[in-house]
């Protein structure tokens, strides 16, 4: 009998003892953030992480849409934040045109931590997702485009930087309405783009399409664009219809006409020196207000361009409607650039056309 408790003593602290090794490891677990990688960190006391200021570049105006978008991240990653994180936005291109702020940021440039940008900017860094949300005529409607960006391919498409090797990462989507053509002269229908002088970025993309159209693709930076409408040195460009007007191009090519080619798709990055400067729980609050920022821009834009389109009429703007896209869309569809880059991904780019 005594050695039968005996044994069930020795049990029992044997017991104890695992359970006591168990519990010390669970601890220490807890002591690294109780958090997997995949994981958001606890941000009950972010408002005490160290102050840090983020500086954020968009080329347009405060009052466009995304001026508007980039406002709204500023207010709700600082109110999340507790004041630990500020967001220094800088509108107006007052840091130099997207390809600038890309280029300095590639470059090693760390004077800017976050930028608004194009989805297809990054096509010229390498990213050959991002080019697929440029081809004119994709997405056919705004809900197209939001059941994308609201998709787990969109998740995809914003990681592409990190997978190939850019010193940046996505933060959320968005967009700022269709990109329409507008010149210095009445332009009625596609004929009329024959011969004429159209600004261009010097994308690859853009290029056929222009060519595709008839028109002449000119090399001018947006900074410059203003002047080049005034004086001729281009005579067409295009851009979503609330840029067009914030940016004042109606005082020098008031006619616009409303092809939609391609939808403003706009993506907000962050630099791999700013994210490595957050706090995990700093850098769960920037994923935190991307999304959130992202639905704001959802609801923001569609009403934001209708009121814009409307002032333009009633100050005298000559807005042109095209009934049917049929042959700009044929046009398109038979650029080089444009289908080598629908071949490089094709059932990539037949998952975006199923989303419609």
């Amino acid at each position: 009998m005594k050695k039968i408790l005996c044994a069930l003593l020795t049990l029992v602290m044997v017991l104890s003892l695992a359970a006591c090794g168990g519990g010390s490891g669970g601890a220490s677990s807890g002591g690294n953030g109780g958090s997997t990688p995949s994981e958001p960190a606890d941000t009950s006391d972010v408002a005490n992480d160290p102050k840090v200021t983020l500086v954020y570049a968009e080329v347009n105006p405060e009052d466009t849409i995304v001026g508007q978008t980039a406002t709204e991240f500023k207010r709700l990653v600082e109110e999340k934040s507790g004041g630990s994180i500020t967001i220094d936005v800088r509108y107006s291109g007052v840091l130099g045109s997207e390809n600038d702020v890309l280029d300095a940021i590639v470059g090693g440039d760390d004077s800017i931590d976050m930028s608004r940008i194009s989805a297809f900017a990054l096509t010229s860094y390498g990213a050959e997702k991002s080019v697929l949300l440029s081809l004119p005529f994709t997405f056919e409607s705004r809900d197209h485009w939001w059941n994308f960006a609201n998709s787990d391919l969109a998740q995809e498409f914003l990681n592409e930087p990190q997978e190939i090797g850019l010193p940046l990462r996505g933060i959320f989507y968005g967009e700022e309405g269709f990109r329409h053509f507008f010149a210095n002269r009445p332009i009625n229908n596609i004929n009329d783009l024959n011969g004429l002088k159209v600004r261009v970025s010097n994308d690859p993309i853009m290029n056929g399409m222009v060519e595709s159209l008839g028109g002449s693709p000119t090399v001018v930076s947006f900074g410059e664009l203003y002047s080049a409408l005034n004086t001729g040195v281009c005579d067409v460009a295009e851009q979503p219809i609330a840029n067009y007007k914030s940016n004042a191009f109606p005082e020098v090519a008031n006619n616009l006409i409303l092809d939609g080619h391609t939808l403003g798709a706009i993506q907000a990055v962050i630099t791999d020196t700013a994210w490595a400067k957050l706090t995990p729980a700093q850098q769960t609050i920037i994923m935190e207000a991307g999304k959130e920022v992202q639905a704001f821009n959802q609801n923001l834009s569609q009403s934001a361009e209708d009121e814009v389109l409307q002032q333009l009429k009633d100050e005298g703007c000559n807005v042109v409607d095209v009934a049917d896209k049929g042959p700009w869309q044929e046009a398109c569809s038979s650029a080089p650039a444009i289908q080598e880059a629908i071949d490089k991904a094709p059932d990539l780019y037949q998952q975006i056309l199923d989303m419609k």
